[in-house]
């Protein structure tokens, strides 16, 4: 398996209003990953787990909610590694636009 993403996203909200942003955003998580369908989440926390199916495989992700930032791990299936730089970016800016 290669290297997962990794991304920190800084924010000013808190823990509780980032948590909350994540929570009803996390459906549009599948705009990120290319040819992603469904997403199964989890929270342990203030840690969300959640699966993403794309292309027909399965990208395990976790985002751990802090006070100052949400720091983010993306596990790409070898298949999909080829993406790791678009889906950073794509993180990294839809994170960005959802915790301002």
């Amino acid at each position: 398996m290669a290297d997962p993403v990794v991304v920190d996203i800084p924010h000013k909200l808190g823990r509780a209003a980032a948590r909350a942003r994540i929570a009803g955003g996390v459906g549009r998580i599948t705009e990120i990953v290319p040819g992603g369908g469904h997403v199964e989440q989890r929270w342990e926390g203030d840690t969300l787990h959640f699966t993403v199916s794309a292309m027909g495989q399965k990208v395990s992700s976790r985002l751990d909610v802090l006070d100052d930032k949400v720091h983010a791990e993306v596990d790409l299936p070898p298949m999909l590694a080829l993406f790791a730089s678009k889906i950073r970016e794509k993180l990294t800016e839809k994170g960005t636009k959802l915790l301002e």
